[in-house]
């Protein structure tokens, strides 16, 4: 991408990211033109206006009456196109304005806002397995033996050597979660940590402590993160 080009047309490449009928994540682009550039969070987020989408194709609206409204909620940094371009986290209404069903922050957001006064923090652990051609990272394929302690026939060793390991034949995956990682904190997600798990090929990071609502938005953008990481 030429990013000096996008920073001579004084545009923002705006990610809407929402919750799907499914629990899935899907994402598009707005161009926010017109912005001096380099552009700060806040002076982004003050023009991000109010977007929609067919949700009838995720889940979330019938054919006949299918448009769904995107509020932006929180903003981050964009760690894929870089400069002062964004990802936004957006949840999901009816053109009338009411929270439609899977819409789950709006009720939460209204709880904490019952009692402003507080300040609940919330740390919340993201566990995760990498999979390749339907394998699990470090997984003997078929019935191959495999090196190192997995010593199995077409299933690694038992648990012991995986967690927090370092190593080429225990530790599987690991610059998928450096990649990740990294691009959570230019993203200015809360993300304070991460560690190979019991199992060859998995993985689990931290987010928080977080504020209320904050982690929310937190946990779901850096899901999304991982989701771009790995589509290469």
């Amino acid at each position: 991408a030429n990013l000096a080009r996008d920073t001579e047309a004084n545009c923002v490449m705006a990610e809407y990211v929402w919750i799907d009928g499914f629990g899935g994540l899907r994402s598009k682009t707005k161009v926010i033109t017109g912005v001096s550039l380099p552009a700060s969070i806040e002076s982004i987020k003050a023009r991000l206006p109010v977007w929609n989408f067919d949700g009838s194709s995720t889940g979330q609206a019938p054919g006949e009456d299918s448009e769904v409204i995107l509020k932006p909620q929180a903003v981050f940094r964009d760690p894929f196109r870089g400069g002062s371009n964004v990802l936004v986290m957006a949840d999901c209404y009816t053109p009338g304005g009411e929270a439609i069903p899977t819409n789950t922050r709006a009720g939460a957001a209204a709880l904490f806002a019952q009692k402003a006064e507080e300040e609940p923090w919330f740390g919340i652990e993201q566990e995760y397995t990498l999979f390749k051609d339907g394998t699990p990272l470090g997984w003997p394929k078929c019935n191959a033996r495999s090196m190192g302690p997995c010593v199995q026939l077409g299933y690694p060793g038992p648990q012991g050597p995986y967690y927090c390991s370092a190593g080429s034949d225990v530790c599987f995956g690991r610059p998928v979660s450096d990649d990740h990682m990294h691009a959570c904190l230019y993203a200015g997600i809360n993300i304070s940590g991460t560690n190979a798990e019991v199992m060859p090929g998995q993985w689990e990071y931290q987010v928080g402590p977080c504020v209320g609502i904050d982690s929310g938005d937190h946990m779901w953008m850096s899901r999304y993160i991982m989701l771009r990481i790995c589509e290469a």
